[in-house]
């Protein structure tokens, strides 16, 4: 099973864990003129086009006078990593409106990554989804949730201390685990296998992808596969294996990829999560559109995501 094509993984960056304990340091990093600076504007990145065609994006990276401005105009900046020992950090530029945060660098605009993030090379689309990830736990815990007083950024933002000396809480960007699956059912009578998939009620009709979803206090992954397949539509598993992972920071997601064997195939669905789900063979698959293309009948998931990945290797090994 080949990942290296997997969206948003792979990261590159030496996190510097030990060096970005100390401020100083960290410090100096955002005052050497060739430490870049990724802008993020309420969990959008800044995205040119190099020759004003919506098929070649890219990710907007600043050094130099511009990144000094940047640094200047933002309260909450993140260290992300060193690129051959290249200092790179994410700011927020949120308490600004639109115009005026590009205004501060003098080009691009401002996209959810979700829609240009297949058209990025690999490494800048790796680099945006981490720098929107990890200021988004900013925006959501200026607080502390312990004694409600606020809370300042430490180790270059990889912790946010809450500022009671009575209370100290320290308080880690989250990541929330949530399972996503491929089921299939192998006939015994010679028919072809089939994969479930089913088309979420939020979606336009048509629209299908794997099942996910979050797991629970108190249960492994393998038991929260069994567990929201059975909620969702009403499919028994037998068997669960662990395929591969892929970091979803839209916003604060990492999604665990696994392979379940079906044991039954009637179908309930849950029509509070799921409008419809339907068996699929290999065939119907390969009949079905992409994403956001109207032309078919049915469409699968999108091609940055996990659940295409799980498709795809699917349908390769059962062609």
């Amino acid at each position: 099973m080949d990942t290296s094509q997997l969206s948003y993984a792979g990261g590159y960056l030496n996190r510097a864990g030990n060096l970005r304990k100390n401020s100083e340091w960290v410090n100096s990093q955002l005052l050497n003129s060739e430490t870049l600076i990724i802008p993020v504007w309420k969990s959008h990145n800044l995205i040119t086009y190099s020759d004003n065609s919506a098929s070649t994006p890219k990710a907007v990276q600043c050094k130099g006078k511009i990144a000094e401005v940047i640094i200047n105009s933002t309260s909450t900046i993140v260290f992300l990593g060193l690129d051959n020992g290249t200092a790179i950090f994410a700011a927020d530029l949120s308490e600004y409106k639109e115009k005026e945060a590009i205004s501060l660098i003098g080009e691009g605009k401002f996209i959810d990554l979700r829609k240009v993030g297949p058209l990025l090379k690999k490494e800048e689309a790796t680099l945006m989804a981490y720098a929107r990830g990890i200021l988004y736990s900013h925006i959501n815990y200026r607080y502390c949730g312990k004694c409600g007083h606020v809370t300042e950024s430490r180790e270059g933002g990889h912790m946010r201390l809450c500022t009671n000396p009575d209370c100290n809480n320290e308080i880690f960007p989250r990541t929330d685990p949530a399972v996503i699956m491929l089921v299939e059912y192998i006939p015994q009578n010679g028919e072809p296998p089939k994969c479930l998939l089913g088309s979420n009620a939020k979606w336009p009709k048509g629209f299908y992808s794997t099942l996910a979803g979050f797991v629970e206090t108190g249960e492994s992954l393998e038991e929260a596969v069994i567990r929201e397949v059975d909620e969702e539509v009403g499919v028994k598993i037998g068997s669960v294996k662990y395929q591969t992972s892929q970091p979803w920071p839209f916003p604060s997601s990492i999604m665990l990829g696994f392979r379940a064997q079906a044991i039954t195939t009637e179908i309930t669905v849950d029509k509070n999560e799921i409008r419809e789900a339907r068996w699929f063979t290999v065939e119907e698959l390969l009949e079905c559109g992409e994403w956001g293309d109207n032309s078919s009948k049915y469409h699968l998931s999108r091609k940055d995501s996990i659940s295409r990945f799980l498709i795809d290797t699917w349908i390769e090994e059962n062609r």
